[in-house]
């Protein structure tokens, strides 16, 4: 493999609505920017958000920040929400409702028409029907796809940072503060691992659901930009706090989605195989309580009666509602057999959002100069110990914002990289791919099962035992190996496993998604 050094002013990893939000503050500000995805630009996490995006504008009914607080138990950071709270509603204004508008449903008043979700205390989230992220990706795309200043390389794999510490020509800058200069990357049309070095760096690629076996992550996030930033140095925090959504479709040899959780909110409610609302018993909200809490009723009521499933009853609204205002779901439960408008939905819980990350502070900084983290591979305290529904399109938008208004005045007095790379060298090898599926697939069934939704010191120690062992396995197979997507993924997500087992071994305290029993119930 040959190497290239490509020169920019920021690079940004990862284009969902985090990544993309600051290429374009970036570009508007005058700035080169190369923006790098796995992927084409719907192959995200945020197209795949449903529900919708809080608009809560000033002197709106009820208090986000006590919802935000209450679903987090009293674990999220004040002065985050307070960012969110603050200037939330001009970030979405100015990208999402001139910049690059998004067809949002309206009320019959022709006022954007709001919805509610588990955890909010009043309708404060606006929607385009149940594809909400896909309506945004698809306008913010437009948007990035027009912007001259911006250089879209799709398919490009990140490899590693690059840091004076780890990857400079020059041994000297082991002896400087952490210091980011870019990235190697592979370029897998061309076969070529290529330096990208690079002012400002910004990890935005996503999370980390599919380190279980069952998520509703799009493939592949295994939480690369928190693999990548723990290899140089940088702090990564509440990484115990994984939030498994409660509502997937379940039906066996077929395929997992996502069953919004405004479903519930527009009257949805959860029952077992009898009809029984057993989420009544289980919370004063009922089947509108927090995620963490619903989740964990359903599991346990699982476990106890031995049900495979439990359901989402919607008969309490009509079907042509249901037809028009959820039209995704209700054409993705028809094309597997469930016809939402006549009969129940079947679900159980699967990973969802990443609550912890690379920690930064409200601009996006991590304690690694020129490294910023925005989105949900960032953790600024905004989610605590659970995260609030549909907060985190919005806070995309937030951090992207910060981090970018932030790291343009930066530039504008910052001289441009001195360091150089060291040239990469790739053995010949290939690896197996039959080795490689099956290596992820350990890893997927390690954490569903002893590190998922219930927990217990005994289960955790055994899946540390086993990622250990397969860790050790995975570094000879990409220390023999030229890199590929796959080995790549497979590196970072064996790597990112024993990071979240290894802070849920940390936390001795039940709170939000990180759930223990005791040892004596093991």
């Amino acid at each position: 493999m040959n190497e290239e050094t490509i020169e920019t002013d920021c690079l940004v990893i990862g284009a969902g609505l985090a990544g993309s939000a600051y290429a374009l503050q970036m570009a508007r500000a005058g700035w080169r920017v190369e923006l790098l995805s796995l992927g084409g630009a719907f192959e995200t996490n945020s197209d795949r958000a449903q529900g919708g995006i809080i608009y809560d504008p000033p002197g709106s009914p009820g208090s986000l920040a006590g919802d935000i607080m209450t679903a987090s138990a009293g674990t999220a950071n004040p002065a985050a929400i307070d960012q969110l709270v603050r200037e939330g509603p001009a970030a979405l204004r100015e990208l999402l409702l001139e910049e690059a508008p998004v067809p949002f449903d309206l009320d019959p008043a022709g006022s954007l028409d709001r919805t509610r979700e588990a955890g909010h205390g009043t309708r404060r989230i606006i929607h385009a029907k149940d594809f909400t992220g896909h309506a945004i990706q698809t306008a913010v795309a437009a948007r990035v796809a027009a912007e001259g200043r911006i250089n879209r390389r799709t398919g490009w794999v990140a490899l590693d940072l690059l840091t004076l510490s780890h990857s400079a020509a020059d041994l000297a800058g082991r002896y400087e503060p952490l210091t980011c200069f870019g990235c190697y990357a592979l370029d897998p049309a061309g076969d070529r691992v290529h330096a990208m070095v690079a002012r400002k760096t910004v990890l935005a690629t996503g999370g980390l659901g599919d380190v279980f076996l069952h998520s509703t992550n799009q493939p592949g996030s295994v939480g690369h930009g928190v693999a990548m930033a723990w290899r140089v140095g940088a702090r990564v925090i509440d990484l115990e706090y994984v939030q498994f959504h409660p509502t997937v479709f379940y039906r066996k040899h077929a395929p997992r989605f996502l069953v919004t959780e405004a479903l519930r909110g527009e009257g949805g409610v959860l029952v077992d195989g009898r009809g029984h609302r057993f989420m009544d018993d289980a919370d004063p909200r009922g089947s509108l309580a927090p995620r963490d809490v619903v989740t964990r009723a359903i599991q346990g009521h699982l476990t106890r009666t031995g049900e495979t499933c439990v359901w989402l009853d919607l008969s309490a609204r009509p079907a042509d509602y249901l037809r028009s205002r959820f039209p995704g779901v209700h054409a993705q439960c028809l094309a597997n057999g469930v016809d939402l408008t006549r009969e129940p939905i079947p679900v159980v819980p699967a990973a969802h959002y990443s609550c912890g990350g690379v920690h930064t502070d409200l601009q996006g900084r991590t304690n690694v100069r020129h490294l910023n983290a925005i989105g949900e591979t960032a953790c600024t305290g905004l989610h605590g110990a659970n995260r609030l529904a549909s907060t985190s399109l919005l806070e995309a938008l937030v951090a992207a914002r910060a981090t970018a208004a932030t790291d343009a005045a930066e530039l504008a007095t910052m001289p441009a990289p001195k360091a150089r790379p060291r040239p990469w060298v790739s053995p010949r090898r290939q690896a197996d791919p039959l080795l490689v599926r099956q290596d992820l697939l350990l890893v997927q069934q390690t954490m569903w099962n002893y590190a998922g939704i219930i927990r217990s010191p005994r289960r955790l120690a055994r899946a540390r035992r086993i990622l250990l062992e397969l860790r050790e396995d995975i570094q000879g197979f990409y220390r023999d190996c030229r890199p590929s997507r796959e080995l790549v993924e497979l590196r970072n997500a064996v790597q990112v496993a024993l990071l979240v087992v290894h802070a849920a071994s940390l936390n001795p305290t039940s709170q939000g998604c990180h759930c223990l029993v005791a040892a004596a119930k093991e």
